[in-house]
């Protein structure tokens, strides 16, 4: 019978610690390494020929390892972060090496969760959305810090456009102190450099979405507008990881938990298991379809009903899950939204 090993990484931003048993739970070999992909490598070239699983936990050097390892010709497996936390829980002492051993053993009984690595592409696009998202943030972050600054002097802006905001903001500190006027206006360039960035990204989120055809039959959804079609197309990255597109919606935390032990049976709040990002997305989508747009559809009908059974809130959530389902079928059937089918 041929040897069959596993190994574990525990992976930190210097070293690596690694760990490989054989079939029976025996360990053959500990050591250390450096977070390099050839080092890592060579580290278990001797049992390489014949290693069936290496895993990994799914943190934000992950993808670069596993695409690197895989290039390398070990296959790499990255274990869902919560499944491998309840694993090595039962651990005495939390070390490195005691993590890599346990990962090590997982990987030999098969006790983890997969964890889908995206592909280049969609993880650039992952970067372009967090980026803009942070540049927006902070606008809305020093905007607020000045009309909060201001008011503390009995200086009020009030409800203005942001294209007016730097304008009204100099013409109420006519007159004010010139220590408090040089520094907001300090504060007024950093919230100017800030929004022409953002706006920036954000027409290049608009370029990208435009010239991809599976974002822009997302948006015929009404209420699917460039980030969300962009964050959900990215978050999936591939619709065949589904098999059920009803699946979606509980793979991104819009579906209720359950607890059931003897005579104890109840469904929770929704998980919010997964990307959260993808799951704001989905429910401000919701938000503007029931609440903004005035086109007939059946989708609409359905959510407007359950605001009438179940409360606003709860009927967000239940059109957010729908939409998850919805576009990752238009996904795999390659049509657009049909109001009267949806």
């Amino acid at each position: 019978m041929m040897a069959e090993y596993h190994v574990g990484l525990d992976v930190s931003l210097d070293e690596t610690s690694v760990c490989v048993v054989d079939q029976d739970g025996k360990v053959l070999k500990e050591c250390k390494a450096a977070t390099e992909p050839a080092d890592i490598a060579l580290a278990i070239s001797a049992y390489a020929d014949d290693v069936a699983r290496v895993g990994l936990e799914a943190q934000s050097l992950s993808p670069w390892l596993y695409t690197e390892l895989q290039a390398l010709g070990l296959p790499v497996i990255v274990v869902e972060t919560q499944h491998m936390k309840a694993a090595l829980r039962a651990q005495r002492n939390k070390t490195d090496k005691n993590d890599a051993r346990g990962i090590a053993q997982m990987m030999r009984m098969g006790w983890f969760r997969r964890v889908h690595v995206k592909s280049h592409d969609s993880m650039q696009l992952r970067v372009l959305l967090s980026n803009r998202r942070l540049l927006k943030r902070k606008f809305l972050d020093v905007e607020n810090e000045l009309r909060g600054t201001l008011k503390a002097f009995g200086i009020k802006i009030g409800k203005v456009s942001r294209g007016r905001f730097e304008a009204r903001t100099i013409e109420l500190l006519d007159g004010a102190d010139p220590t408090l006027r040089g520094m907001v206006i300090s504060m007024l360039r950093v919230r100017r450099m800030l929004w022409d960035e953002c706006l920036k990204l954000h027409a290049l989120l608009v370029r990208t979405v435009r010239d991809d055809p599976v974002c822009r039959r997302f948006m015929t959804v009404p209420g699917v507008g460039p980030v969300v079609a962009l964050t959900f197309r990215t978050a999936v990255d591939d619709p065949h990881r589904f098999s059920r597109s009803r699946t979606v919606g509980a793979h991104f935390g819009l579906t209720p938990r359950k607890f059931q032990s003897g005579t104890i049976d109840y469904d929770g709040r929704i998980s919010k298991c997964g990307d959260g990002e993808v799951r704001t997305a989905l429910y401000e989508a919701a938000s503007s379809l029931l609440v903004r747009c005035k086109t007939s559809s059946e989708l609409r009908s359905w959510g407007l009903s359950l605001v009438k059974r179940r409360g606003h809130k709860k009927a967000l959530v239940a059109v957010a899950r729908k939409l998850a389902t919805l576009l990752h079928r238009m996904w795999l059937d390659g049509t657009d939204f049909r109001p009267a089918a949806a």
